[in-house]
């Protein structure tokens, strides 16, 4: 019996390991964990949201949902710092009546609230999350073309808000979903062009490759990175000088201050792509009432709501992947070191996600809304002619450098 049960292990085994097998049950692994952690994220965004805008103006904030005690039979609540916020929220819209008025088109009325939702989650499989795990790359799919996948997949959210504005049958919706369409138009040609000298000097559109490239040579965005500075290096001064003095160089310097215009475009743009407050022209509640998603409740106001969080966490992905190092951080060794190193690659990379996501918050409750006709004139007379003479500049430096 024994025997058998040991036969039986190892024909699993070499059927888990077979190539195809192997990939297909590692990638669903991959993607439940990340979607899992990426989901629990908007939750812990939603939340930080309302008590970071109550510290800014001075308010107190969710702090009283937690543990109900009382309801189990205790004679007090756990509060647990509102934590509790995170649940009771999705609890309410899911127990709230779906109403849906009677002057809307029907389907493209229910159809645009998941095309809000699903673009920012698909952009998710092609971040490089992690270094490898017991030699599993931390990338659900490592597909050659990562920058342009996230360009295409990531402008079809806007279809999703424009429908919802042209199905609702309503004034202030069709304002917020033709807003939208032009803002996406306006900012999506910056958001390309500003790319460009990344692909320019890493010479790849691979995001892995990208993320391997600012692993060797230091991240994008520094304008000085030591090479050869690693946790050995400390334990011998004279390697530790001479990183220290191999990182000077006058073509880094050169480069870095396209990098740096491409990072800021990059950034700007990411804000104005997914709606967010100085760019929230669409949603704008003090003139269009709460925008495309005015006539909507329940689930279907949570999909809008999930859907502009997962882009934030998306958008900061892609910012994280093509300027920030991606999971790389100085004296960190990726997985191939081990397990736990591959678990603290991911860790730094939702570090990472996690900083820009207060600075997106940060940045809605202390700027004030642009008028459309300054949203417009920053895209068309400011970004885009900056972005298109950044991608000559680059090519010159590097024309020189390699002369």
């Amino acid at each position: 019996m024994l025997r058998f049960r040991f036969m039986d292990t190892a024909l699993i085994l070499n059927f888990l390991t077979t190539p195809w097998v192997f990939l297909i049950w590692t990638t669903i692994v991959k993607a439940s964990v990340l979607l899992s952690i990426v989901l629990g994220l908007v939750s812990l965004t939603v939340y930080a949201e309302r008590r970071v805008s109550a510290l800014i103006q001075d308010r107190v904030g969710p702090n009283r949902v937690g543990i109900p005690m009382t309801l189990l039979g205790g004679k007090k609540d756990i509060f647990l710092w509102g934590l509790g916020q995170m649940i009771a929220d999705p609890v309410k819209l899911l127990l709230k009546e779906n109403f849906q008025p009677a002057s809307v088109n029907g389907f493209y009325y229910w159809l645009a609230p998941k095309l809000v939702m699903i673009p920012p989650i698909l952009v998710l499989a092609v971040l490089p999350f992690g270094s490898s795990i017991l030699g599993v790359q931390m990338t659900i799919a490592d597909v050659n073309i990562g920058v342009l996948y996230i360009f295409a997949i990531s402008s079809l959210s806007v279809y999703g808000i424009t429908l919802a504005g042209w199905a609702s049958n309503s004034k202030f919706p069709f304002l917020g979903g033709i807003r939208s369409s032009s803002q996406m138009i306006s900012y999506e040609l910056s958001l390309g062009l500003s790319v460009v000298p990344v692909l320019m000097i890493c010479g790849s559109i691979n995001l892995n490759d990208i993320v391997d490239w600012q692993v060797k040579n230091g991240w994008l965005v520094a304008p000085y990175w030591p090479q050869g500075f690693s946790i050995s290096s400390l334990l011998h001064p004279d390697q530790l000088l001479h990183a220290f003095v191999a990182g000077f160089s006058w073509q880094r310097i050169a480069l870095w201050i396209p990098l740096l215009i491409s990072f800021v475009i990059f950034l700007v743009s990411i804000f104005a792509e997914t709606n967010r407050l100085p760019f929230d022209l669409p949603e704008a509640e003090q003139e269009l009432v709460g925008g495309y998603h005015t006539e909507y409740g329940s689930m279907n106001f949570a999909l809008f709501f999930l859907g502009e969080y997962a882009a934030m966490i998306a958008g900061s992905g892609a910012v994280v992947s093509l300027f920030l190092g991606g999971w790389s951080f100085p004296l960190i060794p990726d997985g191939s070191h081990g397990v736990l190193w591959g678990l603290v690659n991911i860790g730094v990379f939702f570090a990472k996600i996690c900083a820009l996501l207060l600075f997106f918050i940060w940045v809605r409750w202390t700027i004030p809304r642009f008028r459309y006709d300054q949203l417009m004139k920053l895209g068309w007379l400011g970004f885009f002619p900056i972005a298109l003479a950044n991608i000559f500049v680059t090519a010159l430096i590097l024309a020189y450098i390699k002369h």
